[in-house]
């Protein structure tokens, strides 16, 4: 049965991979035996240690993850130096919070840009090596948000609804081919982008009577079931969106 979830020998790209949930799902890919690429605008050398700790190979790329047009040269430069690729978790995101009559232009592109744009045309770029290769697994990051509409943050809500929608979309073309297509979405986590929410004594009070496992979530949870998206264990799942959120959206 471990055997499933044994990731000895393949090569993960993690976006993001730098901090947060990024580099937890990173280290447990790693703990499974993957080799990991991190890609972030700043990869530290001890986030690199950390992985390597695990007696895997890690390298790290900095990357502007809006620059599209450079993801061809991004994947043969993870080829080159670790052979292929078997994983793709499209981990990096943004957000920004305004009142929707106001929300700016300039701000809802960026968060669209690096959210959703950059997700699909990564997942098009990584996709196609994993079509002739005939085996792939890539794994977006989605969000409650990609069910529900939220305060003050409609472009992360639109962005989180097209990876999604465009999950499913690449699972029905590519899932005959070898490819698994499928989100993670996270629920409330005690990470910096929700640092306002954490430090808001009312909404955070409110937030937490919502969650039946009666916690904020942290990276390590996501450890599990990035693992499970990755490995053989997930065969026969396409196109599905996997909360990982304490019980929120049963609630």
């Amino acid at each position: 049965m471990n055997n499933l979830f044994d990731l000895t020998g393949k090569v993960a790209i993690v976006t993001g991979g730098n901090r947060g949930l990024g580099k937890e799902m990173a280290l447990g890919l790693a703990s499974a035996g993957a080799d990991v690429a991190v890609v972030a605008r700043n990869v530290t050398e001890e986030v690199l240690e950390e992985i390597r700790n695990q007696g895997v190979k890690a390298i790290g790329i900095n990357y502007d993850i809006r620059d599209v047009d450079g993801y061809g040269s991004l994947v043969d430069q993870v080829i080159d130096q670790m052979g292929k690729i078997d994983i793709l978790v499209n981990n990096a995101g943004v957000q920004k919070r305004h009142p929707a009559a106001e929300f700016p232009k300039e701000d809802w592109d960026f968060v669209m840009d690096i959210n959703a744009n950059a997700v699909f045309y990564l997942c098009q770029t990584v996709g196609k090596h994993m079509l002739e290769r005939g085996k792939g697994k890539i794994i977006n990051i989605a969000s409650l948000l990609s069910f529900q509409g939220g305060l003050t943050v409609p472009a992360y809500a639109a962005s989180k609804g097209a990876v999604m929608q465009f999950t499913k979309s690449l699972a029905n073309e590519w899932a005959g081919k070898g490819v698994n297509v499928n989100c993670i979405a996270p629920g409330y986590m005690a990470t910096e982008m929700n640092t306002a929410l954490i430090e808001d004594p009312t909404r955070s009070r409110q937030i937490l009577e919502r969650i039946p496992a009666q916690r904020w979530g942290n990276g390590q949870d996501m450890q599990g079931v990035a693992i499970f998206l990755a490995s053989d264990a997930s065969d026969y799942i396409h196109g599905y969106t996997l909360a990982v959120d304490g019980g929120w959206l049963g609630r």
